[in-house]
């Protein structure tokens, strides 16, 4: 018992000893400022697509009440 004690307690000390040393001793690095740049507005979406896809749907609708 007294021996799993004190491995308990050298595994313990050793994981924890180990955030002792996260930093180091080297100079900081200085990172370069971002520089925000102004971006172009987005394209307009084509309506195209939209009115193709109503195209679509009333076609759908036109057969479908035809059916009956």
């Amino acid at each position: 018992m007294r021996i799993t004690t004190t491995l308990a307690a050298a595994a313990s000390i050793a994981v924890l000893s180990t955030s002792a040393f996260a930093g180091g001793m080297s100079e900081e690095v200085m990172e370069a400022p971002v520089v925000m740049e102004e971006a172009a507005p987005a394209p307009a979406g084509s309506s195209t697509a939209t009115i193709i896809v109503l195209g679509v749907l009333a076609a759908a609708l036109l057969y479908a009440a035809s059916e009956n």
